[in-house]
């Protein structure tokens, strides 16, 4: 029951940072946006590392979680791209698909399938994800658009790697010091590419600062519960739930931005209920 628990935060969480991020990217672009975002979070992780007075793990992990890193952050670029360029409720859905259905591989290979009611349960969440991602044209409209979908799937790949990853780095107890590692990671590589493309550091618009504080600690956040749900169940469990971050992104899309959301959509939000009812049968 944790797990489940772990992993609905974690969405929740992942869901509130990606409206969040989405907004900063459409103000100062993805590559800054993420790169303050993710300096906020190594602030905030490293500092309640010291904290808590969480035992520092060995070299191997730090590697690992530095690795996981490299593939969230490149992850988060290209989804914050993609929502800057386009619809929240449809870019952050699509990337959910692939993030969700890598652990799924992964866990099944490495701890077997789970039992019926939870993989009854994995296929309503996945179903759950396509449907949310519909835009008005349906199933059709997005096969015409696959072209426009390159970023949100790149994206998707880079979050399923994140998840598979750190999930080992983090399998024997580390949390915050490998959240460190995580970040690092992540400002670094951003750092490199914005001196590498020349992209100025600069920004001119004040009133983003508050936005991106909130993305940075929200996305810590998420990465923090899903962790925590790893460890306390099943990888694909936890990274299926975690998975479902989309709903809240459209919702709040459809709340203050005011992005309607289709039938399909609705069914999509459903189909999450019943998959999250199933898991914890």
């Amino acid at each position: 029951m944790l797990s489940i628990i772990f992993g609905l935060a974690s969405a929740l969480s992942w869901g509130a940072g990606d409206f969040t991020g989405g907004l900063a990217a459409r103000k100062v672009g993805a590559v800054r946006a993420v790169f303050y975002a993710s300096v906020v979070g190594l602030v905030a992780v490293t500092a309640s590392a010291w904290v808590t007075g969480e035992a520092i793990p060995p070299i191997r992990v730090w590697l690992i979680a530095m690795l996981a890193g490299v593939f969230g952050s490149t992850g988060l670029i290209l989804l914050y791209a993609a929502m800057a360029n386009g619809t929240m409720s449809i870019a952050a859905p699509v990337s959910a698909l692939l993030a969700a259905a890598l652990p799924v591989l992964v866990g099944t290979l490495t701890e077997g399938l789970p039992e019926p009611l939870t993989l009854i349960g994995f296929g309503f969440a996945l179903f759950a994800v396509w449907m949310v991602s519909q835009s008005e044209g349906g199933v059709k409209d997005i096969l015409s658009h696959l072209v426009d979908l390159k970023l949100p799937l790149l994206a998707g790949i880079g979050f399923g790697g994140y998840f598979v990853i750190m999930h080992r780095a983090t399998d024997e107890g580390a949390l915050l010091w490998a959240m460190t590692g995580s970040r690092t990671s992540s400002v670094l590589l951003i750092f490199v590419y914005m001196l590498v493309t020349r992209t100025s550091f600069r920004i001119d618009d004040r009133s983003s600062f508050p936005v991106i504080g909130v993305n940075g600690i929200l996305d810590l956040t998420g990465n923090a519960f899903f962790i925590l749900a790893a460890q306390a169940g099943r990888l694909d469990v936890a990274s299926v739930l975690s998975s479902l971050y989309p709903g809240s992104t459209v919702m709040l899309a459809w709340i203050f931005l005011h992005e309607r959301l289709t039938r399909n959509q609705w069914i999509g939000i459903l189909s999450a209920l019943i998959a999250i009812v199933l898991m914890t049968l």
